[in-house]
């Protein structure tokens, strides 16, 4: 027990920071269109413009915060990131207009490696061969904490518009402190190496991390899969009020339910799947289950037939530890940091590009302006970017 309780607590930190996150996601409509006087299609304008700033300051500050962490250690790095975290929430609780919801949005992005940090810290106690499986119990907290983050966060919205970002922020809060007594430190002192200028900006890290053998399609494999599936997470909470009229409580509802499949596809199936199929076998299938489901919502009109398939679709994210798995064990112990920081500089270069273009043809094919009406146009372009992902795995033919 007292060996496996490391792994228990930032299993927990990640579903308390993934509550947080789900909390706000289905009244950030509203709030935008509260501060920013906007219709709903101009808001998720403003919403790509607020993902947009948030994953450039995380594309320019996750690797310095990956190599901080390979040279401070992990717990320093996660609890500064919690820190700031939930200042960030109060700030987005207390905003009077737009611009102070973006301030609040770039000084998030500049701390924000929680859930990079908490990849790491699994990266330092799992053997080479538990790894995938390690990340995919990663993935599995943080789709518990969907589950109840959007549930609690469309309750709360009951009580006002505000009312989940002070939820988000006390949770946050609890993670920072559940850190400091309870967390210990992963990465050993012999491990830790010196921090350099020239590996900790985004593109001297991409150079190092690029050099070893089999990465560079791997990491392209990787940059494009979160391209697609952005679109999500940009885009879930507008296209259902467009296309359904959902309101915050059925988007918490819906994001919950997928939350959960979530959850039992990473806690229950990836070690399975890895065992019969292999890594590299597993990832395949998961690009293909991806690229089908990204074709069903974009086609799909029926809000039966899209609540049915959520629970489905959530199966297709089998793929993501394995992958994750091949990357790690292609780096040195004491790199894993910068692994994990490169990682989340291509999550943030894809949320600088994908949500501004995903927004933009939303606004486009939505709306009563639209010549052509197609709110689901968003995920057929995910779909064909899906289709790029999977030319790039095909061609990383070397085996691990």
């Amino acid at each position: 027990m007292r060996a496996r309780l490391p792994l228990l607590i930032i299993l927990m930190v990640v579903v308390i920071d993934a509550m947080g996150i789900g909390l706000i996601m289905p009244v950030m409509p509203v709030l935008i269109q509260d501060v920013s006087g906007s219709d709903l299609a101009h808001a998720a304008i403003w919403g790509g413009v607020l993902t947009t700033a948030f994953a450039v300051m995380q594309f320019l500050f996750g690797p310095v915060v990956g190599n901080l962490s390979d040279r401070f250690g992990r717990r320093p790095v996660l609890l500064i990131s919690m820190t700031v975290l939930t200042l960030d929430y109060l700030v987005m609780a207390i905003a009077p207009n737009i611009w102070i919801l973006l301030i609040g949005r770039i000084v998030g992005g500049i701390t924000a490696a929680t859930y990079s940090t908490a990849n790491a810290y699994m990266a330092d106690i799992s053997k080479p061969e538990e790894k995938a499986a390690n990340f995919g119990l990663v993935g599995a907290a943080f789709g518990i904490g969907f589950v109840f983050g959007p549930a609690m966060g469309g309750a709360l919205a009951e009580f006002g518009t505000r009312a989940p970002f002070y939820g988000a922020a006390i949770l946050a809060g609890a993670t920072a402190l559940a850190g400091y007594y309870a967390l210990p430190e992963s990465l050993s002192q012999d491990l830790r190496r010196p921090f350099k200028w020239r590996r900790a900006n985004p593109f001297g890290a991409f150079r190092a991390i690029g050099q070893l053998p089999g990465l560079k399609t791997l990491l392209l494999t990787y940059f494009f899969y979160e391209v697609a599936l952005i679109v999500y997470m940009a885009l879930w909470p507008y296209y259902g009020g467009e296309l359904f009229g959902w309101s915050p409580g059925m988007v918490g509802f819906s994001l919950a339910l997928y939350g959960g499949c979530f959850a039992l596809t990473q806690g229950l199936l990836v070690r399975p799947a890895i065992r019969f199929w292999g890594d590299r076998s597993t990832v395949m299938v998961g690009l293909v289950l991806e690229m089908v489901f990204l074709l069903f919502f974009g086609l799909s009109p029926n809000e039966i037939m899209v609540l049915m398939a959520v629970p489905f679709a959530a199966t297709a994210a089998i793929g993501f530890p394995a992958l994750q798995a091949i990357l790690s064990r292609r780096v040195s112990d004491d790199a894993q940091g910068e692994l994990q920081g490169v990682l989340a500089s291509l999550v943030s270069l894809a949320t600088i590009i994908s949500p501004i273009v995903m927004t933009q043809v939303f606004a486009r094919y939505s709306g009563p302006d639209a010549k052509i009406y197609a709110p689901g146009a968003p995920f057929l372009l995910s779909m064909g970017i899906m289709v790029l992902t999977i030319f790039f795995f095909y061609r990383s033919r070397q085996r691990y």
